[in-house]
């Protein structure tokens, strides 16, 4: 105990354990802590330990123990329901199947990873809970508050909010498809020194880029169909470098969407939430309808004439899509194979 390590390790519950790393930790020092970790597991577990992979997929991670699953998903984001689902069912199918099995939690970046599936598997035990679940849920609800619940984003509160309605049947879903016509977003901050903001959308379905706005365009020109989860992310392009800033991020997914409009306030926007440049009353209103066609009876609001629109979405800081690389190579290099031992 005396010594110094660079993680957080809790036992959850007696069988849930969660292992934390900063995500600027060196990777050097990283490894080194990993193996310690690895170590007192077995010391103290044998081989009934499954190791749940919240991060990037990494080979010393397997070899230090054969029995990971990956489940990862980019920092500070939530994650697809499915997966939330999934990972639930892992730890519920480990845990069912012999008593002296726990689940570890993995994460290396931001803690709200694993509150989101500590929340989310809270409402999953509800489900088949025996009468020794109360003081298990107790103990998790402790962990969230005490630990995780400062570091969760709107976006995160709102997926554990729809994984626990969906369970519960309080949330009915949606099964047809929505077409979103516009995104008004009717007044943001100067985000440059002496004033200005120049904001472009990118619209993302299950990661996957669908679309690219024009610079100053708050108008999605095209209809987009969806039955998807979606994220909205606005940047501010730099006007004098090529640079971009990430203004607000906001998750949600179309099954949940019942309706033609949806609004998110300052408190539901990630990023924005804590931004005092954003004043209280901030908003964010999405346009769904049932089909491509414009909603009859409804006046479509345009950008003031005074402003210019640039749709020169082959500007590079404007097309470069941040999650292209995500899990596509494990984060460790095949190098660091030789710096890990079993």
């Amino acid at each position: 105990m005396e010594c110094h390590y660079d993680f957080d390790l809790t036992y959850i519950t007696e069988r849930i354990i969660s292992v934390f790393f900063l995500p600027d930790l060196e990777e050097q020092r990283y490894r080194r802590n990993l193996q310690e970790v690895a170590s007192m597991l077995k010391s103290k577990h044998q081989d009934k330990f499954l190791l749940l992979n919240l991060s990037e997929k990494r080979h010393d991670i397997t070899r230090l123990n054969p029995k990971v699953q990956d489940y990862g998903w980019p920092d500070v984001h939530a994650p697809p329901l499915d997966r939330i689902c999934a990972v639930c069912k892992a730890m519920e199918t480990w845990l069912t199947s012999d008593p002296h099995n726990v689940v570890v939690l993995h994460c290396k970046g931001n803690k709200g990873k694993t509150g989101v599936i500590v929340a989310a598997y809270m409402h999953y035990s509800k489900i088949s809970a025996g009468a020794d679940q109360a003081l298990t849920t107790l103990a998790m609800r402790k962990f969230c508050e005490d630990k995780v619940s400062s570091s969760l984003q709107p976006s995160q509160n709102r997926y554990i909010y729809y994984f626990g309605g969906l369970l519960s049947g309080t949330i009915k879903m949606n099964s047809s498809p929505l077409f979103l016509h516009q995104v008004l977003i009717p007044s943001l901050p100067n985000f440059q020194a002496g004033g200005g903001f120049y904001p472009f959308l990118k619209i993302y379905q299950s990661l996957q880029l669908v679309y690219t706005s024009g610079t100053l365009s708050f108008l999605i020109c095209t209809s987009l169909s969806y039955l998807h989860p979606l994220q909205v992310k606005c940047y501010h392009r730099r006007s004098r470098a090529a640079e971009r800033e990430v203004v607000f991020r906001v998750q949600f997914h179309t099954c949940t969407v019942h309706g033609a409009q949806l609004w998110f306030g300052k408190t539901e926007l990630d990023l924005a939430c804590t931004d005092d440049r954003f004043s209280p009353d901030a908003t964010v209103e999405f346009i769904f309808s049932n089909g491509p066609e414009k909603m009859k009876g409804r006046e479509y609001r345009k950008n003031d004439a005074s402003i210019k629109v640039d749709y020169n979405t082959s500007d590079p800081v404007v097309r470069w899509d941040s999650y292209e690389n995500f899990n596509l190579h494990h984060q460790d290099s095949m190098e660091s194979k030789k710096c890990t031992q079993v």
